[in-house]
This record gives structure tokens, sequence and C-alpha cells, in this order.
């Protein structure tokens, strides 16, 4: 194993003191408990909007916090949910009287702990909200989860709520387009390679130099099936075929395509799925109207990529085009 750290054990405090340090305009990161927070919150007259979960993902969601999305994110150890205390911590630094949203991605262990956060939360008189995100068609139910797991499609989710809390939207009418935005979200991802998580010091499964893995996790849970590798552009309609059709997506429609790496991958291979992912929806009539690719949804040095495909009204593409400030999301601003 070669990696860039120091000790397995200090790889998610060090990481986000550097992420303090880099983007100290933007954000603020408290230690004990460790909790990543916008630098001007809490934000007067603005509902909150604090997501979190297992560390090993980045830029999501530490990387995503700042104006027009997160106003924190909470990161446990890698591929481990955070503990209920921090996202408590969290909640009540982003708190400014309107209540806050907790997005979720569908873990069981994330689930849990945000639900206590929760009622915590509540008991100091705090009103809280969540959405758990489940848009990963690829299993109903994994190693991690009841239900489908919540993958890159978190982004989407965590974008689109973050512009409506700015726009000055109360509690409910964000969790209900937090709720609508995932309801309208599809992913599935493929694995090349294994990622090694720092403190195991071994591959995280066995995937031989010939084998993909189709469907896979972001922690490297089995997916659909193991297959021998194939061209990049039957890999791409591999992964959007039960994505379309699970909606389903039909003629006409407006969407968002959105390409993620899952951290080991190179753009040029990112936009030749993108390339052929754009073709497959254009030759079905449905209108690419918005667009997404890079590294933000990832699983440490895993090569591989997932496919997000999100439906688009005229609320939720005004509300993706809406300004936003993050280490890793910024434009309009």
């Amino acid at each position: 194993m070669k990696k860039l750290i120091n000790d397995p054990e200090d790889v998610v405090s060090e990481a986000v003191a550097g992420m303090a340090v880099a983007h100290a305009d933007l954000i603020r990161v408290e230690t004990d408990p460790i909790f990543i927070v916008r630098a001007d919150a809490p934000v007067a007259g603005k509902v909150g909007i604090v997501s979190g979960g297992g560390s090993g993902h980045e830029p999501m969601h530490g990387g995503l916090v700042g104006p027009g999305m997160l106003d924190a994110a909470v990161p446990g150890p890698v591929f481990t949910s955070p503990t209920p205390d921090p996202i408590v911590a969290a909640t009540k630094a982003v708190d400014a009287g309107r209540g806050v949203l907790h997005i979720v991605k569908n873990y069981t262990g994330d689930v849990l702990n945000f639900e206590t956060a929760a009622d915590l939360a509540a008991a100091e008189d705090i009103e809280v909200r969540s959405v758990v995100v489940d848009d990963d068609v690829a299993v109903k139910d994994s190693l991690y989860t009841a239900g489908r797991r919540g993958v890159a499609g978190t982004v989407l989710v965590e974008k689109i709520a973050g512009a409506a809390a700015d726009r000055g939207d109360d509690l409910d009418a964000v969790a209900a387009i937090a709720t609508r935005v995932n309801a309208q979200v599809r992913s599935m991802g493929v694995a090349l390679t294994a990622c090694t998580v720092p403190h195991a010091g071994e591959p995280s499964f066995d995937l031989p130099d010939d084998e993909i893995e189709i469907g896979i996790g972001i922690h490297g849970e089995p997916g659909r099936a193991r297959i021998p590798i194939e061209p990049a552009d039957r890999i791409v309609d591999r992964l959007l075929e039960p994505i379309l059709e699970d909606l389903p997506f039909e003629s006409g429609d407006d969407v968002l395509l959105f390409v993620n790496g899952m951290g080991g991958t190179p753009l040029i291979e990112l936009y030749i799925v993108y390339r052929r992912a754009a073709e497959v929806l254009a030759e079905r009539g449905i209108n690419v109207t918005r667009h997404l690719v890079g590294d933000y949804t990832t699983s440490l040095e895993m090569q591989g990529a997932s496919i997000t495909v999100l439906k688009l009204d005229d609320e939720l593409t005004e509300l993706w085009d809406a300004p936003v400030e993050t280490a890793a999301l910024r434009w309009g601003r």
C-alpha cells in the first residue's frame, strides 16, 4: 500500500485540518467533535443544511460546504458513519432559528445516527427534518443498507436543497425540494479496481485485472455482476439501461447528466463515458440540459465511475443554476 499519509489513525483529522487552511475564506473546522461548518454560520434567516457520512468520498461532503449548498458536514472515520454527537454539534452550529435539514445517504449507520442526532437536537428545541437519499438502482439491499444505497445523486440533492434554503424557503419547503430531487434521480456505478482503506492496509475486495464489478457501492460493496472488462461504450450501456428504465425516463424529458469519478479514474476516461451516455440519451429523445463531470463522490483511490441522471423541471433547473461557492463546486458568485 502506498499512500500520502502519516499515521492511518490521523487521516481524517489531518485532512480536515488541511481543508481549514486551504479554504479559510469558506469554512472553519471544529475539532472536538470534528465537523466542518460555513465560516459565516449560522446565517440569519436561513434554514441550515447538514450532511455527512464516512470519510473517503471527498469532496463529498466537506468540500460541498459553503454559500448555496451545505452549512455543515460531519465526517466520520473512513467508510464509517459519524456518531450522533458531532452531528448534534453541527446542527446547533448552523441553526439560526428556522430549523435544520439533515441530508442523509441511505446507509444503516448514517440513518440511525442522524435519527438519534435529530432527536437530541429536538430536545434542545431545534426543529429538524431529514431526507434520506437512495438513488442507486444497482441493488435493493446491500451489506450496509435496507433498501437502495445513497450515492452520487446526493451531490445533486445537496446543491438544489442548498439553493432553496438560500432563496429563503422555510424548512418544510426545503425538505420537500430535497425529497423531490431524490425521487427524480437515479445512479449506478462500476469499479475497475478496489480501494485500500488506510487502517486496513489491504484492498477492500479482490478484483482480477481482467474483470470489473457492475453496480458497485461506494464502499466496495458487491454490485449486480462481475464480468470480463469490456469497451467503455458497452459498460456505459450496462449502467444506463437500468437507470433509464427505473424511473422511467421518457422521450422529451429534460435531464441533468452527471458522470462521477470514483477517485482513481482520469478525467479523459470520464469524458469518454460522458460522450457515450449523452449519445444514448439523445438516441432516446432525452434532452441533456445540464451536466456535471468529475470526482465528486469518490471511493478513495478506486478506479471506476458512476452515472447519475436527474429529471429536471423549471424550478429544479433554476435552483441548480443558482450561485454556489464551495471548495469543489462553484459558479455564479
